[in-house]
């Protein structure tokens, strides 16, 4: 079993909750654990071997965002469980929370072979008892695993499912390569956001049904609405039977579900591609449900954008900024603390973590996290390249 956490930091008052991301590092992938206080803020805490090994995508030159995904780790608010990919392993591991102290992680089993190569991508069902993985290597494709409390992660037959990207592994990215994997809003599907290569290969939505817990033999396609060339992940819009896609072609795309019912062919009057001005690497987005709204991050220009869609699914930028001393941002994740959310960011080249406001309108930068000096303290090996994955859990 891998070794006990190693300490990289004090509590400092009563928590709230945790924030996980993973160090993805070639020489071992650990799995970092910070306190989340009542103002949003966090303290770093402790870190756990993720029994594997991370990897880089093939990139030249290599760059923050080593999986070119979003969701590689995530949390089960039911079950009380994170779990992470180790990418240079092809291994999911899986990790206990202590829900009086969500900081405190005992792996559950041992990691578990994802069903393919280069495993970029998680997501639990709501339940809690089913985790899903989308492969994006040469050996493609998702898989799903029964979760068990006591014995961990179980695969199901024959339920691993092939997207035919021919790719390698590691994947070369970022184009043409798998991106997040997401349940639909009712867990009736599965779906996987696939990027394109431009300009002659948009990319897609790949849906498999779900019928008893298992996953369609076959996927269903939707391909975007003009405009649209790389969507890289797949955030469920809450009421509303669509997805967006943050696109570092354009900005994001809106994908509204009901074109499915027309055979694939995104020429629903919802569905559209949207830009955002000055764009050049929107690759990450989520929901604040505090807000309403949903908040894209662009790794190279450091911008946060926030977005407001209506009823008829048209989207509009209300709030736009960038920080130049925030170099090279990736995932993130949104918490809501008494009715109020925040932003929880990776940035990889300045090894920092930092946490925002969302004001509703409005972004407000609260905290900055050096990474480097207690990880080098505890014995953590990090760097600039490898770092990924952002996932929260609050207290009950």
């Amino acid at each position: 079993m891998p070794a006990p956490g190693l300490e990289l930091g004090r509590a400092s008052g009563e928590s709230v909750g945790a924030a996980y991301f993973a160090t993805n590092n070639p020489n071992g992938n650990f799995i970092v654990a910070s306190d989340i206080g009542s103002d949003g803020k966090v303290t770093l805490r402790r870190a756990y071997d993720a029994g594997g090994i991370g990897v880089h995508g093939i990139q030249n030159p290599p760059v923050a965002d080593s999986l070119f995904s979003q969701g590689s780790t995530k949390t089960s608010p039911v079950g009380d469980m994170v779990a992470l990919v180790n990418a240079g392993s092809n291994t999911i591991a899986l990790f206990k929370i202590n829900p009086d102290d969500p900081t405190d992680l005992r792996m559950i089993g041992e990691p578990v072979c994802s069903g393919g190569e280069f495993p970029v991508s998680l997501v639990f069902n709501k339940a809690g008892d089913m985790l899903c993985v989308a492969n994006g290597g040469a050996v493609d494709g998702i898989n799903c695993f029964t979760v068990d409390q006591k014995e961990g992660l179980k695969p199901k037959d024959d339920l691993v499912r092939p997207m035919g990207l021919n790719q390698t592994t590691p994947a070369t990215g970022p184009f043409g390569t798998a991106g997040m994997i997401s349940f639909t809003e009712d867990e009736s599907q599965l779906v996987v956001a696939v990027k394109g290569a431009p300009p002659d290969m948009p990319g897609f939505l790949a849906f498999w049904d779900m019928k008893d817990g298992c996953p369609s033999t076959e996927y269903k396609r939707l391909d975007p609405v003009k405009g649209a060339i790389a969507p890289f992940s797949a955030t469920v819009m809450p009421g509303k039977n669509a997805i967006m896609s943050a696109d570092p072609g354009i900005g994001y795309t809106i994908w509204d579900l009901a074109d499915l019912n027309d055979g694939g062919s995104g020429t629903a009057s919802r569905s559209s591609a949207n830009v955002v001005e000055g764009q050049i690497e929107t690759c990450w987005s989520n929901y604040s449900p505090s807000t309403g709204n949903y908040i894209l991050v662009d790794a190279n220009m450091s911008f946060i954008s926030e977005v407001s869609v209506d009823e008829n699914l048209k989207g509009t930028v209300i709030t736009h900024i960038q920080r130049p001393d925030y170099p090279r941002i990736i995932d993130f994740d949104i918490g809501t603390i008494n009715n109020h959310d925040y932003v929880y960011v990776l940035g990889p080249n300045a090894t920092v973590f930092d946490v925002l406001s969302l004001d509703g309108p409005g972004i407000t930068p609260i905290q900055r996290i050096q990474l480097w000096e207690p990880a080098q303290r505890a014995g953590l090996m990090i760097d600039n390249n490898h770092m990924q994955g952002m996932a929260l859990y609050f207290k009950k």
